[in-house]
């Protein structure tokens, strides 16, 4: 679980800095991670495609 925060808020972070190439790297890894834990039962499904929608929101407005 701190993985998968750790990942969003890096994403969050390089998105807000302007940094666009490596806040998408950042936004794939992070929705990798999120789809691994919804996968193994850390976070709800609907949860994980709530904070990917979010993350592609944010990466399509850069």
């Amino acid at each position: 679980k701190t993985g998968l925060k750790t990942a969003v808020r890096k994403f969050r972070e390089l998105a807000e800095a302007g940094d666009r190439d490596a806040a998408l790297v950042a936004g794939r890894d992070a929705s990798k991670k999120l789809d691994k834990a919804a996968s193994k039962g850390v976070i709800h499904q609907n949860q994980a495609a709530n904070r990917k929608s979010s993350i592609a929101k944010k990466a399509a407005s850069l």
